[in-house]
């Protein structure tokens, strides 16, 4: 693990092939306390030529490329020599594939889509994992030390929201056939209406569901909501 220099902080490189994606990676990084980004590659060979003059800390690395798999690129980092960390930020689900990961030095998984929040827990306890030195003094010291990095807190809800609800609302969502109005998750859960759709409005906006129009009734057509199965956002991600 490499020492972030005094008075820049935990150095950061995102390397993510969406330009969107990458700048919004990098705007996360860089409003969480202790962290400069000091890069983005959209591209394995390109994320290699920043690495070669840049000092880096910690990656924020996408598995899919266009030129390779993040983790070839990790692996011919390691061959390399470069000792930055690496946090995946990824759509992969596959465990063989975090199992891999895990063997060549990356500390954290985020999936996507996620929340500043979610980027912000992850950082800040892996700044706390960095900031532990010297020798432990027995076994519950260094399994504190690893608890920091291995035991996030689930992110935030936005206001009004609640877990147990959130839980419910995907369990029957899931559970659906088809897709679900706000009016049918509802009732199956025993909440109103209204409630049912900011739920499923966050399940959206979360990349868990979708929502397109049912129509076959008089008057406007109700928002039918359904389960995004596999992996979310963009396709082979």
């Amino acid at each position: 693990m490499t020492e972030a220099h005094a008075g820049v902080g935990i150095r950061v490189l995102v390397v993510e092939d969406d330009p969107v994606a990458a700048d919004a990676h990098a705007l996360y990084a860089g409003r969480v306390a202790g962290f400069t980004v000091v890069g983005t590659a959209h591209s394995r060979a390109a994320a290699a030529r920043l690495l070669e003059r840049t000092p880096v800390d910690l990656i924020l690395l996408d598995l899919y490329l266009p030129d390779g798999h993040g983790l070839a690129l990790l692996r011919s980092l390691r061959a390399a020599g470069h000792h930055a960390d690496v946090i995946a930020v990824t759509s992969a689900r596959d465990l063989s594939v975090v199992r891999e990961g895990v063997s060549l030095g990356v500390v954290q998984y985020v999936l996507k889509p996620f929340a500043f929040a979610t980027l912000r827990d992850r950082l800040t306890r892996y700044a706390e994992f960095r900031a532990a030195a010297g020798e432990a003094s027995g076994q519950e010291e260094v399994d504190r030390a690893l608890a920091a990095l291995r035991a996030p807190q689930p992110a935030a809800l936005p206001k009004g929201l609640s877990a147990p609800t959130l839980t419910a609302v995907t369990g029957v969502l899931r559970a659906a056939a088809a897709g679900m109005t706000a009016a049918e998750a509802g009732a199956a859960v025993g909440i109103s209406r209204i409630t049912a759709r900011r739920y499923l409005e966050h399940l959206v906006a979360a990349g868990r569901a979708d929502r397109s129009p049912r129509y076959g009734q008089v008057g406007r057509p109700e928002l039918e909501y359904r389960w995004v199965r596999g992996a979310a956002g963009r396709a082979g991600r």
